[in-house]
């Protein structure tokens, strides 16, 4: 039994319906769900995940069947895979990520995304580049992906980046832009609030009040 059938098979006999029909219903609907928590998810293939990892490199057929299932929890198994074998993930993957970007877009995978594609950019500096196109695209899920990808990387965070990147953004009407601002911020203020308070300083006024509400709240 390969893999892919191996995880279906588990998710349907740990199925929840009535579980699955209230997180379908956090997601407004939009994916279906076996209804299975996180924890548990998890435990269901994490066996498979450390098989992976052995074998050191992606099998993105298998990622590719678990992004066509209707079941978000398979969207949710990719984004785990990628983190798993996030060592073995080079530059020229990144297109093949992009696509899942692309692909049953909602904030849920995109901000698992983020860490892949941010891990990648530590080991490869044209990621930076690359993130800076990102943020003029005109999906605005990919310039969530750019605004957020330096999360978490405390004093190996590229400033003149991320403020290039923000700056590219400012002045957006949407919602899950003007919080990823907020969040970039907020995460490096934990790190380096001298730098964020200047950065506010420098373009509050032309920041939405959420963005700045949001960056604002450790300093």
């Amino acid at each position: 039994m390969d893999k892919y059938t191996e995880i279906r098979k588990r998710f349907e006999e740990s199925a929840d319906r009535e579980n699955a029909v209230k997180m379908a219903k956090y997601m407004r609907n939009l994916f279906s769900f076996y209804g299975i928590p996180t924890p548990k998810r998890k435990k269901l293939y994490c066996d498979i995940l450390k098989q992976e990892k052995k074998m050191k490199t992606a099998d993105w057929e298998f990622l590719d069947q678990c992004y066509m299932d209707e079941h978000r929890e398979f969207q949710y198994l990719a984004a785990d895979y990628l983190i798993a074998l996030n060592d073995f993930l080079v530059y020229d993957d990144v297109p093949k990520i992009r696509k899942y970007v692309k692909e049953k877009q909602w904030w849920d995978t995109i901000d698992c995304l983020d860490r892949v594609i941010g891990d990648i950019g530590l080991r490869d500096k044209r990621v930076d580049e690359l993130m800076l196109e990102w943020s003029t695209d005109g999906d605005f899920w990919v310039r969530r992906i750019a605004i957020d990808h330096q999360l978490l990387r405390k004093e190996k965070t590229n400033t003149v980046l991320l403020e290039r990147i923000i700056v590219n953004n400012l002045g957006s009407n949407e919602f899950f832009i003007n919080k990823a601002i907020g969040w970039s911020l907020r995460d490096y203020s934990k790190t380096n609030p001298e730098w964020v308070r200047a950065f506010l300083e420098k373009y509050g006024e032309q920041m939405d009040k959420l963005s700045v509400r949001e960056a604002g709240k450790y300093i």
